[in-house]
């Protein structure tokens, strides 16, 4: 089923654009939360506020937010409208065995227990994933002696506005945290720190629960309790996302606490940097061997958000009397002093993380400005088609590999070993409508980009050269 109660709720603005390039994301956006503002209190005040998108010129927003059943029911549609996907209910994996070039499963269903084979499994079955403990990959890491109660409230006439509030040591909730965030139909997601020592059982009775939630609010504010639980969270991961033919992702893979909202987020990231490369594997495009760099590149990513993740929930949960103190003080400077803000640290937000190391990769032999190396995802920018009609570059790239070049291209078209790779002429093909594609990738006349299907810069040059470009695709392909 799709799920219930309170689980997901900050999706950012890298999944939107994977989610938009499936046709899926313009309708999350509509019905969520556009955010981009969040804010910090020490006690009673205010300690600093930060902007996610500071700038113009991006289709989707920093981050929205959005009860996960909707976001699902959303997909679950686009299943069904879909050619390519047998999407089914109520199939359970029992056993599964592995063979040199496929797996066999074995499936229970409400009609009975069958067979079937497969060329490549995809584990996405969560951090309790029965699959993991199938081919033995087992996680490392720590858990962290701490609870947290959710509450899911609806409030009509709340009067907070759409940003993201966090309190340390609120007067409402005197020694431990709080998390505010709206969510769409007029629900607000709290988030209590209980302490270690907290009964989940007892915490998340409606009697123990009001009495917190009015004492935030006010005894004459109305609100209805949609969902409550209790959770504790954990910093691991899995030691190989790749065991032969069976390919973990999302919660299956690694599992954060949930201050930055890591997990759906890198969880969409997983599977679009896996998704080109198994397409070019079956297709006889690229060797078995190119699998290899799924793990290389996501676990690297799944490293840094662990560790974000690791040091969000000691920022928030000190260990000792030391560190509490420590972390007071730097809440009371970062109410007049810059230089604390960045070290005040309440769930540093989502952001992708670039494969800045990846064997992928092909490095620079000229001098560029920006962010745009190899490894990082493209920017998006507004631009104008040939016929006059706004759009923004993402859409443009396509799910392929695609040259991008400022000015005209070399040639009509291009392929490296039975690959088309698109050619997109900025200044010829689109119109950089407000300069923006320019200023994000340094785009000096001649410039040339190669764009990985997933979106990922691949490599860049200068000014267009055959044999360079052929060499880069070859590395994409793992050669």
């Amino acid at each position: 089923t799709v799920s219930i109660g309170s689980r997901a709720v900050c999706y950012a603005k890298r999944p939107l654009e994977v989610w938009d390039r499936l046709g899926v994301a313009d309708r999350m956006v509509a019905k969520g939360v556009s955010w981009k503002v969040g804010k910090v209190f020490f006690r009673d005040q205010l300690a600093y506020s930060f902007d996610l998108l500071p700038e113009d010129g991006h289709k989707m927003p920093a981050m929205i937010n959005l009860q996960q059943y909707y976001l699902e029911e959303y997909m679950v549609e686009a299943c069904n409208a879909s050619d390519l996907v047998d999407l089914r209910w109520k199939h359970k994996l029992i056993s599964l065995a592995q063979h040199e070039d496929h797996a066999v499963l074995t499936i229970e269903t409400p009609d009975g227990i069958f067979k079937m084979e497969a060329e490549w499994v995809i584990a996405c079955d969560g951090a309790n994933s029965d699959t993991r403990r199938m081919v033995g990959g087992e996680f490392t890491g720590q858990f962290f002696q701490d609870r947290f109660l959710i509450a899911d409230v609806v409030m009509k006439d709340a009067s907070f506005p759409t940003e993201r509030w966090f309190w340390f040591d609120p007067p409402f909730h005197r020694g431990q945290s709080v998390l505010l965030h709206k969510q769409s139909d007029n629900v607000w997601r709290i988030d209590f720190q209980l302490g270690w020592d907290a009964d989940p059982d007892e915490a998340k009775k409606p009697e123990n629960v009001i009495p917190r939630i009015q004492a935030m609010l006010g005894k004459d504010v109305e609100f209805e309790l949609e969902w409550v639980s209790v959770y504790q969270f954990a910093c691991r991961r899995i030691a190989q996302f790749r065991h032969g033919r069976v390919l973990f992702a999302g919660d299956a893979a690694h599992q954060v606490s949930p201050f930055g909202a890591r997990g759906a987020n890198t969880g969409v990231q997983d599977i679009d940097n896996l998704i080109w490369k198994l397409a070019l594997v079956r297709s006889g495009q690229a060797d078995a061997s190119l699998i290899d760099s799924y793990h290389e590149e996501r676990a690297f990513a799944a490293d840094d958000n662990l560790l974000n993740s690791t040091r969000s929930t000691d920022f928030i949960t000190p260990k000792s009397a030391t560190s509490r103190v420590l972390r007071d003080a730097v809440l009371e400077l970062a109410e007049t002093e810059p230089f604390a803000r960045s070290l005040v640290n309440s769930g540093r937000l989502s952001t992708p993380t670039p494969y800045v190391s990846s064997s992928l990769n092909s490095a620079d032999a000229s001098e560029f400005a920006g962010a745009m190396r190899p490894g990082t995802n493209c920017a998006d920018a507004p631009v104008r088609d040939g016929a006059g009609n706004d759009g923004w570059l993402l859409a443009h790239l396509g799910q392929g590999f695609t040259l991008m070049c400022f000015g005209p291209a070399p040639a009509d078209r291009f392929s490296v070993a039975g690959i088309d790779v698109k050619l997109l002429r900025v200044g010829v093909d689109l119109v950089d409508a407000q300069g923006l594609i320019a200023k994000r990738y340094d785009g000096q006349p001649g410039t040339v980009y190669l764009i990985r299907p997933d979106q990922h810069v691949a490599a860049r040059w200068r000014s267009f050269d055959a044999e360079a470009v052929q060499a880069a695709l070859q590395r994409c392909l793992g050669h």
